[in-house]
Protein backbone atom coordinates (compact mmCIF):
# COMPACT_ATOMS: atom_id res chain seq x y z
CA UNK A 1 0.00 0.00 0.00
CA UNK A 2 1.19 3.66 -0.90
CA UNK A 3 2.36 5.55 2.72
CA UNK A 4 0.75 8.64 1.56
CA UNK A 5 -2.36 6.98 1.84
CA UNK A 6 -1.70 5.37 4.94
CA UNK A 7 -0.87 8.86 6.19
CA UNK A 8 -4.62 10.19 4.94
CA UNK A 9 -5.78 8.23 8.20
CA UNK A 10 -6.94 9.82 11.73
CA UNK A 11 -4.51 8.84 13.83
CA UNK A 12 -0.58 9.50 13.61
CA UNK A 13 1.76 6.71 12.05
CA UNK A 14 4.65 5.48 13.85
CA UNK A 15 7.05 3.97 11.35
CA UNK A 16 11.06 2.87 12.30
CA UNK A 17 14.01 2.86 10.29
CA UNK A 18 16.68 -0.17 9.95
CA UNK A 19 19.74 0.10 7.59
CA UNK A 20 21.10 -3.15 6.27
CA UNK A 21 23.07 -5.48 8.19
CA UNK A 22 26.61 -6.19 6.70
CA UNK A 23 27.90 -9.08 9.50
CA UNK A 24 26.62 -12.21 11.10
CA UNK A 25 26.37 -10.78 14.00
CA UNK A 26 24.72 -8.01 12.03
CA UNK A 27 22.24 -9.91 10.86
CA UNK A 28 21.36 -11.52 13.95
CA UNK A 29 20.37 -8.06 15.76
CA UNK A 30 18.85 -7.13 12.51
CA UNK A 31 16.12 -10.25 12.80
CA UNK A 32 15.76 -9.61 16.61
CA UNK A 33 15.04 -6.17 16.01
CA UNK A 34 12.58 -7.25 13.72
CA UNK A 35 10.88 -9.84 15.12
CA UNK A 36 10.72 -7.75 18.38
CA UNK A 37 9.11 -4.58 16.98
CA UNK A 38 6.54 -6.18 14.24
CA UNK A 39 4.17 -6.79 16.32
CA UNK A 40 3.81 -3.45 17.34
CA UNK A 41 1.97 -2.94 14.16
CA UNK A 42 3.69 0.31 12.47
CA UNK A 43 2.42 1.88 9.78
CA UNK A 44 5.54 1.64 7.72
CA UNK A 45 9.30 1.21 8.03
CA UNK A 46 12.07 1.96 5.67
CA UNK A 47 15.48 0.75 5.11
CA UNK A 48 18.70 3.07 4.22
CA UNK A 49 21.31 3.17 1.42
CA UNK A 50 25.03 2.89 2.17
CA UNK A 51 26.93 6.07 1.64
CA UNK A 52 27.84 5.91 -1.85
CA UNK A 53 25.00 3.49 -2.54
CA UNK A 54 27.15 0.77 -1.48
CA UNK A 55 24.13 -1.36 -0.15
CA UNK A 56 22.08 -0.67 -3.04
CA UNK A 57 21.14 -4.30 -3.71
CA UNK A 58 20.87 -5.03 -0.12
CA UNK A 59 18.09 -2.59 0.34
CA UNK A 60 15.81 -3.98 -1.77
CA UNK A 61 16.41 -7.42 -0.73
CA UNK A 62 16.37 -6.23 2.97
CA UNK A 63 13.03 -4.09 1.81
CA UNK A 64 11.52 -7.33 -0.12
CA UNK A 65 11.99 -9.59 3.06
CA UNK A 66 9.87 -7.57 5.47
CA UNK A 67 7.05 -6.49 2.69
CA UNK A 68 6.63 -10.43 1.93
CA UNK A 69 7.57 -12.16 4.67
CA UNK A 70 6.46 -10.24 7.59
CA UNK A 71 3.58 -8.56 5.77
CA UNK A 72 4.85 -4.85 7.08
CA UNK A 73 4.67 -1.76 4.50
CA UNK A 74 8.03 -1.00 3.63
CA UNK A 75 9.85 2.06 2.01
CA UNK A 76 13.17 1.41 -0.01
CA UNK A 77 15.99 4.82 0.46
CA UNK A 78 17.07 5.53 -3.00
CA UNK A 79 19.81 7.57 -4.36
CA UNK A 80 21.43 9.03 -7.46
CA UNK A 81 24.90 8.58 -6.06
CA UNK A 82 27.48 6.35 -8.16
CA UNK A 83 24.61 5.60 -10.76
CA UNK A 84 23.89 6.25 -14.28
CA UNK A 85 19.97 7.11 -15.06
CA UNK A 86 20.14 3.94 -16.83
CA UNK A 87 21.51 2.26 -13.76
CA UNK A 88 19.18 3.89 -11.63
CA UNK A 89 15.92 2.68 -13.78
CA UNK A 90 17.16 -0.72 -13.77
CA UNK A 91 17.45 -0.67 -9.77
CA UNK A 92 13.57 0.98 -9.95
CA UNK A 93 12.27 -2.03 -11.98
CA UNK A 94 13.64 -4.76 -9.67
CA UNK A 95 12.42 -2.19 -6.69
CA UNK A 96 8.83 -2.43 -9.03
CA UNK A 97 8.64 -6.11 -9.65
CA UNK A 98 9.77 -6.59 -5.90
CA UNK A 99 6.06 -5.03 -5.35
CA UNK A 100 7.30 -2.31 -3.40
CA UNK A 101 5.19 0.86 -3.65
CA UNK A 102 7.06 3.37 -1.60
CA UNK A 103 10.72 5.06 -2.36
CA UNK A 104 12.33 7.38 -0.08
CA UNK A 105 13.99 9.59 -2.47
CA UNK A 106 17.70 11.33 -1.68
CA UNK A 107 20.71 12.76 -3.47
CA UNK A 108 22.69 10.51 -1.08
CA UNK A 109 26.14 11.27 0.44
CA UNK A 110 29.83 11.09 -1.11
CA UNK A 111 31.20 7.30 -1.26
CA UNK A 112 33.62 6.90 1.96
CA UNK A 113 36.82 8.92 2.14
CA UNK A 114 35.25 11.41 -0.08
CA UNK A 115 33.88 15.10 0.62
CA UNK A 116 32.71 16.44 -2.11
CA UNK A 117 29.50 15.18 -4.20
CA UNK A 118 30.42 14.65 -7.58
CA UNK A 119 27.40 13.53 -9.81
CA UNK A 120 28.24 10.10 -11.65
CA UNK A 121 28.75 10.53 -15.84
CA UNK A 122 25.60 10.25 -16.82
CA UNK A 123 23.71 10.84 -13.62
CA UNK A 124 21.54 12.76 -11.65
CA UNK A 125 22.95 15.92 -10.05
CA UNK A 126 19.79 16.74 -7.41
CA UNK A 127 17.83 15.18 -5.65
CA UNK A 128 14.80 16.96 -7.25
CA UNK A 129 15.45 15.34 -10.23
CA UNK A 130 15.61 12.19 -9.00
CA UNK A 131 11.70 12.94 -7.39
CA UNK A 132 10.91 13.90 -11.28
CA UNK A 133 12.25 10.85 -12.56
CA UNK A 134 10.32 8.54 -10.16
CA UNK A 135 7.34 10.45 -10.52
CA UNK A 136 6.56 11.05 -14.42
CA UNK A 137 7.73 7.11 -14.64
CA UNK A 138 7.08 5.06 -11.97
CA UNK A 139 3.56 5.10 -9.64
CA UNK A 140 5.70 5.04 -6.06
CA UNK A 141 4.72 7.16 -3.46
CA UNK A 142 7.54 9.05 -3.30
CA UNK A 143 8.91 10.23 0.34
CA UNK A 144 11.99 12.77 0.53
CA UNK A 145 13.81 13.98 3.45
CA UNK A 146 14.17 17.70 5.03
CA UNK A 147 16.41 19.68 7.59
CA UNK A 148 15.53 21.26 10.72
CA UNK A 149 18.24 22.76 11.54
CA UNK A 150 19.28 22.96 7.85
CA UNK A 151 21.45 20.61 5.35
CA UNK A 152 25.30 20.78 6.46
CA UNK A 153 25.72 21.45 2.81
CA UNK A 154 23.05 24.25 2.13
CA UNK A 155 24.34 27.61 2.01
CA UNK A 156 21.32 29.23 4.03
CA UNK A 157 18.14 28.45 5.76
CA UNK A 158 16.51 30.07 2.97
CA UNK A 159 18.65 28.33 -0.05
CA UNK A 160 17.92 25.02 2.11
CA UNK A 161 13.60 25.39 1.84
CA UNK A 162 14.35 26.62 -1.61
CA UNK A 163 15.58 23.51 -2.94
CA UNK A 164 12.76 21.59 -0.60
CA UNK A 165 10.19 23.56 -2.11
CA UNK A 166 11.86 22.34 -6.01
CA UNK A 167 11.93 18.79 -4.42
CA UNK A 168 8.26 18.76 -3.21
CA UNK A 169 6.86 20.51 -5.88
CA UNK A 170 8.66 17.71 -8.89
CA UNK A 171 6.56 15.32 -6.94
CA UNK A 172 7.58 14.27 -3.13
CA UNK A 173 4.05 12.88 -1.01
CA UNK A 174 5.98 13.41 2.15
CA UNK A 175 8.82 14.44 3.90
CA UNK A 176 10.99 13.05 7.19
CA UNK A 177 13.06 14.88 8.92
CA UNK A 178 16.30 14.05 9.86
CA UNK A 179 16.92 13.65 13.88
CA UNK A 180 16.64 16.72 16.09
CA UNK A 181 16.41 17.16 19.93
CA UNK A 182 14.95 20.36 20.48
CA UNK A 183 11.46 20.26 19.19
CA UNK A 184 11.18 24.07 18.83
CA UNK A 185 13.34 23.66 15.97
CA UNK A 186 10.76 21.46 14.02
CA UNK A 187 7.77 24.17 14.61
CA UNK A 188 10.00 26.67 13.26
CA UNK A 189 10.61 24.60 10.24
CA UNK A 190 7.14 23.41 9.59
CA UNK A 191 5.67 26.89 10.12
CA UNK A 192 8.52 28.69 7.75
CA UNK A 193 8.28 25.21 5.35
CA UNK A 194 3.86 25.81 4.98
CA UNK A 195 4.99 30.09 4.73
CA UNK A 196 6.75 29.18 1.48
CA UNK A 197 3.69 26.83 -0.01
CA UNK A 198 5.16 23.29 1.15
CA UNK A 199 2.07 21.20 2.13
CA UNK A 200 2.87 17.77 2.25
CA UNK A 201 2.99 15.74 5.88
CA UNK A 202 6.69 16.46 7.48
CA UNK A 203 6.99 13.53 9.47
CA UNK A 204 9.84 14.14 12.28
CA UNK A 205 12.56 11.81 12.66
CA UNK A 206 13.73 10.72 16.20
CA UNK A 207 16.67 8.79 17.17
CA UNK A 208 16.24 7.67 21.14
CA UNK A 209 19.78 8.06 22.83
CA UNK A 210 20.86 4.52 23.97
CA UNK A 211 25.09 5.28 24.13
CA UNK A 212 26.77 8.19 24.79
CA UNK A 213 29.77 7.88 22.61
CA UNK A 214 27.34 7.07 19.82
CA UNK A 215 25.02 9.91 19.91
CA UNK A 216 27.73 11.86 19.80
CA UNK A 217 29.27 10.26 16.69
CA UNK A 218 26.16 11.01 14.77
CA UNK A 219 25.19 14.40 15.58
CA UNK A 220 28.85 15.25 14.46
CA UNK A 221 28.29 13.52 11.86
CA UNK A 222 24.70 14.93 10.49
CA UNK A 223 24.97 18.39 12.00
CA UNK A 224 22.59 17.88 14.67
CA UNK A 225 22.67 19.85 17.80
CA UNK A 226 21.36 19.10 21.67
CA UNK A 227 20.02 21.08 23.90
CA UNK A 228 22.53 22.45 26.97
CA UNK A 229 20.75 21.00 29.43
CA UNK A 230 20.13 17.55 27.83
CA UNK A 231 24.00 17.50 26.92
CA UNK A 232 24.40 18.74 30.79
CA UNK A 233 22.40 15.29 31.88
CA UNK A 234 24.46 13.05 29.52
CA UNK A 235 27.75 13.83 30.54
CA UNK A 236 26.38 13.05 34.26
CA UNK A 237 25.86 9.84 33.04
CA UNK A 238 28.48 9.33 30.36
CA UNK A 239 30.29 6.94 32.76
CA UNK A 240 27.08 4.14 33.39
CA UNK A 241 25.77 3.21 29.72
CA UNK A 242 22.38 1.80 31.72
CA UNK A 243 21.67 5.39 33.15
CA UNK A 244 22.81 6.98 29.42
CA UNK A 245 19.72 4.60 27.87
CA UNK A 246 17.40 4.87 30.72
CA UNK A 247 17.61 8.90 30.01
CA UNK A 248 17.75 8.07 25.82
CA UNK A 249 14.19 6.64 26.49
CA UNK A 250 13.07 8.99 29.32
CA UNK A 251 13.27 11.96 27.05
CA UNK A 252 12.49 10.70 23.43
CA UNK A 253 9.35 9.39 25.12
CA UNK A 254 8.71 13.57 26.08
CA UNK A 255 9.98 14.80 22.98
CA UNK A 256 7.34 12.49 20.92
CA UNK A 257 4.51 13.13 23.06
CA UNK A 258 5.00 16.77 22.87
CA UNK A 259 5.30 16.31 19.44
CA UNK A 260 2.09 14.84 18.79
CA UNK A 261 0.19 16.42 20.92
CA UNK A 262 1.16 19.76 19.09
CA UNK A 263 0.35 18.23 15.65
CA UNK A 264 3.04 16.41 14.25
CA UNK A 265 1.21 13.82 12.21
CA UNK A 266 3.79 10.98 12.84
CA UNK A 267 6.61 9.62 14.50
CA UNK A 268 9.63 7.96 12.70
CA UNK A 269 11.75 5.99 14.73
CA UNK A 270 15.58 5.85 13.69
CA UNK A 271 16.14 2.08 15.32
CA UNK A 272 19.60 1.56 14.80
CA UNK A 273 18.47 -2.37 14.31
CA UNK A 274 17.73 -2.39 17.92
CA UNK A 275 14.59 -2.91 19.65
CA UNK A 276 14.24 -2.40 23.06
CA UNK A 277 14.48 2.12 23.01
CA UNK A 278 12.07 1.98 20.39
CA UNK A 279 9.38 -0.43 21.97
CA UNK A 280 9.43 1.19 25.04
CA UNK A 281 8.78 4.91 23.80
CA UNK A 282 5.73 3.53 21.15
CA UNK A 283 4.17 1.46 24.03
CA UNK A 284 4.19 4.21 26.23
CA UNK A 285 2.70 6.90 23.57
CA UNK A 286 0.09 4.92 22.80
CA UNK A 287 -1.23 4.11 26.10
CA UNK A 288 -0.93 7.47 26.41
CA UNK A 289 -2.08 9.23 23.60
CA UNK A 290 -1.29 12.37 23.73
CA UNK A 291 -2.06 13.33 20.53
CA UNK A 292 -6.04 12.96 22.07
CA UNK A 293 -6.33 16.06 23.41
CA UNK A 294 -10.38 15.21 24.85
CA UNK A 295 -8.61 11.72 26.24
CA UNK A 296 -5.50 13.52 28.04
CA UNK A 297 -6.89 17.29 28.55
CA UNK A 298 -3.89 18.39 27.33
CA UNK A 299 -6.25 20.73 25.13
CA UNK A 300 -5.97 22.07 21.83
CA UNK A 301 -2.08 21.82 20.39
CA UNK A 302 -0.12 24.96 21.10
CA UNK A 303 0.86 25.38 17.38
CA UNK A 304 -0.18 24.94 14.15
CA UNK A 305 -0.93 21.53 12.80
CA UNK A 306 2.15 19.75 11.25
CA UNK A 307 0.14 19.14 8.37
CA UNK A 308 -1.65 21.62 6.54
Amino acid sequence: MRIDQLLAGQDPSFSFEFFPPKTPQGEENFERALQELAPLAPSFVSVTYGAGGTTREKTVETVRHIKHELGLEAMAHFTCVGATTEELRATLEEIREAGIDNVLALRGDPPRGENEWVASDGGLEYSHQLVALLRDDYDFSIAAACFPETHIHATSPEDDLRYLKEKVDAGVDFLITQLFFDNALYFDFVERARAIGVTVPIIPGVMPITGYGQISRITTMCGATMPEHVLAELDARKDDAEAVAEFGVSYATMQCADLLAQGAPGIHFCTLNRSPATRSILSALRLWRPWDAERTGLGEPRRPPAVA
